[in-house]
């Protein structure tokens, strides 16, 4: 089986905690002998995922194509930022964008296609609605120009409290217990998705990440006037349908069926307006699908490789 080389792109922007310029991780699986080198897929993750959650869906795609799958700012193996403040989505799009300049500087023909879970689809909406960043394809998963306002709650409740553990499998029961919404896996499934989001140190496991990136998102969820808070998202909201409109790439847009952060009014709005994305409802799972099973990773192979 392949394993991604990990790498490092000096980026420009918010510095790293240490005051230093910072680095952006990301895993760079090489496309296998005879694929077309100039096809590349990047893979961003969700609020508090990381990388290597792309692993399944990128061995899928190598046979064809160089899959990027980015750790984002304060994730995985990426640096922490100076200020929590710069945990935002401009951030991570002047980031990605510095990616896609360093793909082309070594491969101008390059043809880049876009794979975003939940705040990778954000991300992926502001390229996209860019022509110099467009990608050809655009794949996002569960998440749209609306999110849900119990669904922000929700997250709000575990992101950035910073538990740690005393052994490898509790640190995995509870990153089970708030993702509930994935849907079913196997032991070894979720093995392989839980063990790169721990780090072991004095004893203990702790999330990979800065708890610091809830910051910004716990400054809008708990305001202490919630009809502020919601007006906020509102203004959020209409500005996401503005990109979302604005793109041209063709999309499909994955759903989980019980989700609580795309509801299937707002994926309906999708598939008439802007690029009217192709939606594809995946049962018996909520938010979001993790691109492992084989329907899964079928469906979006079978759309990226389509001319």
């Amino acid at each position: 089986m392949q394993s991604p080389q990990l790498q490092f792109l000096p980026v420009s922007g918010p510095v790293a905690r240490d005051g230093s310029p910072r680095r952006m991780a990301f895993w760079d699986w090489s496309a296998q002998s005879g694929a077309d080198v100039r096809r590349v897929v990047i893979c961003v993750h969700g609020l508090s995922r990381q990388g290597r959650d792309f692993d399944v869906l990128a061995q899928a795609l190598t046979p064809r194509a160089r899959v990027l799958a980015v750790d984002v700012a304060g994730r995985g193996h990426s640096d922490w930022l100076a200020d929590p403040a710069g945990y935002q989505v401009p951030t991570y799009v002047a980031d990605l964008a510095q990616l896609i300049a360093w793909v082309r500087a070594d491969r101008p023909d390059a043809v880049i296609d876009w794979v975003g879970t939940s705040m990778g689809g954000l991300i992926g909406m502001a390229m996209a609605a860019q022509p110099a960043l467009a990608p050809r394809r655009l794949v996002l998963n569960d998440v749209g120009p609306v999110i849900e306002w119990a669904s922000l709650l929700r997250i709000g409740s575990y992101v950035g409290l910073n538990p740690s553990f005393d052994s490898e499998q509790a640190a995995a029961h509870y990153l089970a217990s708030i993702s509930t919404g994935f849907g079913p896996h196997t032991p070894d499934q979720w093995a392989a998705l839980s063990r790169p989001m721990l780090r072991e140190r004095d004893g203990r496991w702790w999330l990979h990440y800065d708890p610091a990136i809830a910051v910004p998102f716990k400054a809008l969820t708990a305001a202490e006037d919630e009809a502020v808070a919601r007006q906020a998202v509102s203004a959020g909201e209409a500005a996401l349908w503005g990109l979302y409109d604005a793109i041209r790439s063709p999309t499909l847009l994955l759903r989980g069926a019980d989700s609580d952060l795309l509801t299937r009014e707002t994926a309906q709005q999708m598939t008439g307006r802007g690029p009217k994305a192709r939606c594809v409802e995946i049962p018996g799972v909520g938010h979001a699908p993790t691109l492992v099973s084989d329907d899964q990773v079928s469906v979006v192979r079978d759309f990226l490789w389509a001319e």
